[in-house]
């Protein structure tokens, strides 16, 4: 599992640096050609696309070493089934609400069907909102292979959560 872990946050690591370079570049040429007096039609909108997938796939990545807002204190000071519960019942909350997510995001790419860019007419419109259920499923994926690390924690078993380990509820 360990190993499925790191080959995800590698990848998650890439695309989000390709987004943000790509936001970059994006944002350079516009403002380039907006200073040249000859601004680009489709620069606002496919900035705002990038932003949109870049906070997805980020939030994504984010959730693989726990540094998403939390209640970390309460899970902290329980041990044993108590603190697996806790887990557990925190697990199955975010699961069913990213796949409702992902299924309401499913459900967007239905109604957009024929739909395109306003200012890029052959770029499909669901292709920018694919994020929707496509970002779900990689946070989904995310909190399941970090799982294993936050039960190991609060057994003794894995990293100091209190000193700052990146794998647990404890995560700074």
């Amino acid at each position: 599992m360990e190993t499925a872990r790191r080959v995800f946050q590698r990848l998650m690591e890439g695309v989000v640096a390709a987004l943000v370079a790509a936001l970059a570049v994006v944002v350079v040429l516009g403002v380039g050609y907006r200073q040249a007096g000859s601004a680009l039609v489709w620069y606002d909108e496919v900035a705002a696309i990038l932003l949109a997938w870049l906070t997805y796939y980020g939030a994504a990545l984010v959730a693989l070493t726990r540094g998403h807002i939390g209640v970390p204190m309460l899970v902290e000071h329980l041990r044993g089934g108590a603190r697996a519960a806790v887990v557990i019942v925190a697990e199955v909350a975010v699961v069913v609400f990213f796949l409702v997510l992902a299924w309401a995001g499913w459900q967007v790419q239905g109604a957009l069907s024929g739909a395109s860019l306003v200012s890029l007419p052959t770029v499909p419109a669901a292709l920018a909102q694919s994020v929707i259920p496509i970002g779900a499923v990689l946070f989904i994926v995310a909190q399941l292979l970090s799982l294993p690390e936050v039960l190991r924690v609060g057994d003794g078993a894995g990293t100091d959560a209190a000193a700052g380990s990146d794998a647990g509820y404890g995560a700074p």
